[in-house]
């Protein structure tokens, strides 16, 4: 693939998704005929009422679930409809989830946790031969993220700025090129959120990290670089001044 064609190719592409789910003998329909595209090192926002099918949108994106109808590109390629190997090796490596629940494992430390992602990419064999490395990475991303003096601890012990920042950091630590953030301060209050904004816009321009992040609040959707949104399953909108 040559620049050019790389530079003008969307990283992912959501096209034409529609996607239902079965309420008894019911059909209930969340996205009908969404899409979405984001270029590489691009910050997006997708806003929406609950139930207007962003979170489901996101999910699709990145194969946590799968359309009925459409598909999603990454660089061009379809990957939806890899086998269910493929898809998981490019949930690994490729994307990188936070969420509004932190979903950090109970009974592990910090620094155990955001190992996580790496351990689960080898084999027991080569995870100890690499377990170096690993714990090294983990450390370089806490500390990133500002949690050098809470590795040890555990999520019960953390508050739930640290928590998401402890999230992030296990988002992030396979270095993947894309960061789905589905309502990443819907659970903190105001000044917290607002420091995990700063986190992700640091990122995000410091690192060319692509980004897509769900939410409600129209002040943290303004921080993108545009602003999509979203409306009974349905693209109503594409703005890029709501974000400037």
């Amino acid at each position: 693939m040559t620049e050019t064609l790389r530079m003008t190719t969307p990283i992912i592409a959501a096209e034409a998704i529609s996607k239902s789910y079965s309420k008894g003998a019911h059909k209930v329909p969340v996205l009908q005929g969404a899409g979405l595209r984001a270029m590489r090192g691009e910050f997006v926002s997708v806003i929406g009422q609950s139930g207007s099918g962003k979170s489901t949108l996101l999910h699709v994106m990145g194969l946590l679930d799968s359309p009925d109808v459409g598909e999603v590109l990454l660089q061009g390629e379809r990957i939806d409809d890899l086998n269910q190997r493929a898809r998981d090796q490019l949930r690994n490596q490729v994307f990188g989830f936070i969420f509004q629940f932190y979903h950090l494992l109970p009974e592990l430390s910090l620094l155990e946790n955001v190992m996580m992602p790496l351990m689960i990419r080898y084999s027991l064999r080569e995870y100890w031969r690499r377990r170096k490395e690993i714990r090294d990475s983990a450390m370089d991303m806490i500390q990133q993220v500002g949690l050098s003096h809470r590795t040890l601890h555990r999520p019960s012990e953390l508050s739930g700025g640290e928590m998401q920042r402890g999230a992030i950091a296990r988002a992030l630590v396979a270095r993947p090129e894309i960061l789905l953030a589905d309502e990443p301060t819907g659970n903190l209050d105001s000044t917290t959120g607002c420091e995990i904004m700063e986190l992700l816009t640091s990122l995000n321009q410091n690192s060319q990290l692509t980004i897509i992040m769900v939410t409600h609040d129209e002040s943290i959707a303004g921080q993108a670089h545009r602003i999509v949104r979203l409306a009974e399953g349905r693209i109503q909108t594409v703005s890029q001044e709501d974000a400037a």
